[in-house]
């Protein structure tokens, strides 16, 4: 099997660093970051019927329905789309019949990799309840790190603001969601003989460190 076209899964909390370690991972590997999140929110700025029902979902803290993300990733299996090749998947599956689901539509080519990034809730639950983002380039701050000025953002001057989906509430029932609707597609993986369990605490670097380490030692 050849690392430079890998195929992986990064389940985690919400708030682990799931988006810039698979984004990161993707471009040491040369493959396509698939986010599901990411898709969803650039329709719902689109004001698309699908992107604007999928941010009722998010901002309501709830899981987007199955047959929404399902139809998401299908999408992307046409030829030429980002599940033709190397990919890292990054917010999917986060339910059980999202993983099965998943099987299926990549029957052709199968996963090389699940990783686990392991965060402690109380840290994740922090990270997400502080960010702020730019409304413009979606730059990411933190209560404790924030911009320069008045909340403008340093590297385009947009507006930094919470996400609807960010505040307290929402990341209580985000994290209890994870805890019921995904932590049992870690059995599943790990029956399977994919799974592997990075520790995700640290700095950005020393982390993404890790993750590059158990992938070469699975495609070596």
């Amino acid at each position: 099997m050849s690392c430079a076209e890998p195929r992986l899964v990064l389940l985690g909390r919400q708030g682990a660093g799931k988006g810039t370690q698979s984004n990161r991972l993707a471009d040491h590997f040369g493959v396509m970051h698939v986010s599901t999140g990411d898709m969803f929110r650039t329709q719902a700025a689109q004001g698309t019927a699908f992107g604007l029902e999928a941010k009722r979902y998010m901002d309501a803290g709830d899981l987007v329905p199955d047959e929404i993300v399902v139809g998401v990733i299908e999408e992307s299996m046409v030829p030429g789309g980002p599940l033709g090749g190397g990919f890292v998947l990054d917010g999917f599956p986060r339910t059980l019949h999202q993983a099965r689901e998943l099987d299926r539509v990549i029957a052709g080519f199968p996963l090389h990799l699940v990783i686990d990034l392991d965060v402690p809730r109380e840290i994740v639950f922090d990270r997400i309840a502080g960010r702020r983002v730019c409304e413009n380039c979606q730059r990411v701050y933190h209560v404790n790190l924030p911009p320069t000025h008045n909340w403008a953002c340093d590297t385009c001057s947009g507006r930094v603001r919470q996400r609807d989906d960010d505040t307290e509430e929402a990341v209580e029932r985000r994290l209890e969601l994870y805890e019921r609707e995904t932590v049992p597609i870690v059995e599943y993986y790990r029956e399977r003989g994919l799974l592997t369990l990075v520790d995700g605490v640290g700095e950005g670097d020393e982390v993404f460190e890790r993750l590059v380490k158990v992938c070469l030692e699975q495609f070596s």
